[in-house]
């Protein structure tokens, strides 16, 4: 009668259950003090999760999901390869007895998909060997009928050893035979700019080229300029596979867009490396790359109007010659245009200092050891992932540093302002010498010397007919360009300011060693008393004061030790 009054209590409460969900149920009602009770159930168990227990040995074993009436705890669904992973399995929880925990459900869902990965998209079986070893060592068969109710202890072995075994086997597929950290480092090098003598020679070719409109240029002659800068950096040397995913890209623009902001490259992530590098971690792999790129375009922009100032023979003897107004008013216009220089130099040498070091070479030294310490797939996304989002928030692409973002572009976009500006000065500089020289040659000369003068300017701009004038208009030429220096070096410390200013409000706390660079002498906040209450401002000082003890002390032991090296008799190596 017991049994009987038992077998209804379950028909009532298992009616509408179904597989895992059922056996579940029943379990509940095994937890009896009546041994009669609970040898019958234990019996009942072990017949109800007989076909449950070769499903998760076949799904840890063999990978494969025998699941016709949709009874089992995992479940498939037909994705991509590249989205097998991430969206191709996952746990149905409804059908998770209360006997197999959450953790150790997790386990077996990662373990079959791990087999399946192999099989998909790596195109590898030595996971089957894997398998083998991992029942051996549970004592357990690959056959069916291995297991069944009550081996809980058995069923975790077996999940753990075939897990262990077989993400272990699938990290060094990937690492060996696809060799994701050099596809890592290729994008290190390629997309976030590591590789400087590629990134330089490759900017001065492409530079005449994207000064064009964006409409006018022709994406296979910048495919042709890319394979010459390989073949002209160390990056000839890299491997063929790893050059041929390297490839340009175009991207929408408008009608007023020019080439500098179209232009990007991108890599060809391939199966099963497509299955870290989406098309979503692509993308931000791309705005990375823009805001890198436009970073270097700004330097390279400053060091061209430096090789344009440096050699600049403005005390030559031509010059010396000038009205005496008009020297004056050139030396005030290029001491503005050297001031303004030097501080926007000094900005972009910073900044590319921080990105390069305190974002790039910190967040993939991090990454390199999460990499090594990985123990599955899941930890090697997850790691990738973190890497991503660090260069990602402190480069401030982050969506709560859009406003500083802005203020950044703003800033290259002035500083690109200023390179047209300084071109135009030390141009009309040059043909101030030549016209200079050709006042004071013999009549006979001159009509030979206009013909090797070019057009800097109009040739009834700069007037031929006497001294006066051309003193006349070098003065007003000088004045327009010191008038509009002076206007963007106004614009340019305002912009500035706000955007040191906004610096420490940021939650990274790796911006304040940004702020701390810019600001090393307290020059942009020593004047403004209400920034010194902004959070970050005191660890600036601080810092400032640690660092300038620091070099003092550096000084002062430097001196004793070249001191002592003199007296011994050694040449001290000047400091």
């Amino acid at each position: 009668m017991v049994k009987m009054r038992l077998m209804a209590v379950l028909v009532d409460k298992c009616r509408v259950l179904k597989g895992g969900a059922m056996s579940g149920a029943i379990h509940l009602h095994a937890q009896h003090g009546d041994p009669l009770v609970l040898e019958f159930m234990s019996r009942l168990l072990r017949r109800v999760c007989s076909p449950l227990f070769e499903m998760v040995r076949s799904w840890v074993l063999e990978g494969e999901l025998e699941d016709i009436f949709a009874e089992f705890f995992v479940v498939g669904q037909q994705v991509k390869a590249e989205s097998l992973w991430r969206e191709g399995y996952r746990l149905r929880t409804s059908m998770l007895p209360s006997f197999i925990s959450q953790s150790l459900a997790r386990r077996i869902l990662r373990t079959g998909k791990s087999i399946n990965f192999l099989r998909v998209c790596c195109e590898d079986m030595g996971w089957a060997d894997a398998a083998t070893e991992a029942a051996v060592a549970a004592g357990t068969s690959t056959q069916r009928g291995g297991l069944g109710y009550g081996e809980t202890d058995a069923l975790e072995s077996l999940v753990d050893g075939a897990a262990k075994r077989i993400d272990k086997h699938l990290l060094d597929v990937i690492h060996k035979r696809y060799k994701f950290k050099d596809h890592c480092l290729a994008i290190k090098r390629y997309l976030l700019l590591g590789q400087g003598d590629f990134v330089q020679y490759l900017m001065d070719i492409v530079g005449p080229e994207l000064s064009e409109h964006a409409n006018a240029i022709s994406s296979f002659k910048l495919s042709g300029l890319l394979e010459t800068a390989i073949r002209s950096s160390n990056a000839q040397y890299d491997d063929p596979d790893i050059l041929d995913r390297l490839k340009v890209k175009m991207m929408p623009h408008g009608t007023g867009d020019r080439g500098w902001d179209v232009f990007s490259l991108e890599y060809e992530a391939r199966v099963p490396l497509d299955t870290v590098f989406t098309e979503s971690v692509m993308s931000k792999y791309l705005r990375i790359f823009n805001f890198l790129w436009k970073l270097r375009r700004v330097e390279h922009a400053l060091m061209g109007t430096w090789k344009t100032m440096k050699p600049n023979g403005i005390t030559s003897c031509s010059l010396t010659k000038l009205h005496h107004g008009v020297k004056k008013q050139l030396l005030s216009t290029l001491r503005r245009c050297q001031v303004l220089w030097v501080e926007m130099n000094h900005f972009v040498t910073n900044l590319q200092y921080y990105i390069m070091f305190e974002v790039l070479e910190v967040s993939w030294s991090d990454f390199s050891n999460e990499m090594e310490a990985a123990m599955d797939l899941d930890d090697l996304l997850a790691a990738h992932e973190k890497y991503l989002h660090s260069i990602f928030e402190k480069s401030l692409l982050g969506e709560q540093s859009q406003t500083l973002c802005k203020s950044l572009f703003g800033l290259f976009d002035l500083i690109l302002r200023f390179r047209s500006h300084a071109d135009r000065l030390y141009e009309g500089i040059h043909e101030l010498q030549c016209r200079t020289i050709e006042s004071s040659l013999p009549s006979r000369d001159k009509s030979k010397k206009n013909r090797s003068t070019e057009k800097s300017f109009d040739t009834s701009s700069w007037i031929a007919d006497g001294k006066n004038a051309l003193t006349r208009r070098a003065g007003e030429f000088l004045r327009n360009v010191e008038q509009d220096l002076a206007a963007l070096a106004k614009q340019y410390s305002s912009l500035l300011e706000g955007f040191i200013s906004q610096l420490p409000l940021q939650q990274h706390v790796d911006l304040k060693f940004l702020l701390f660079r810019l600001d090393f002498t307290e020059f942009y906040s020593q004047d403004q008393p209400l920034k010194i209450s902004l959070p970050g401002c005191n660890l600036r000082r601080s810092c400032a004061r640690l660092s300038r003890c620091c070099f003092i002390l550096y000084v002062s032991r430097k001196r004793v030790k070249d001191e002592e090296l003199r007296i011994n008799g050694y040449p001290g190596d000047h400091f």
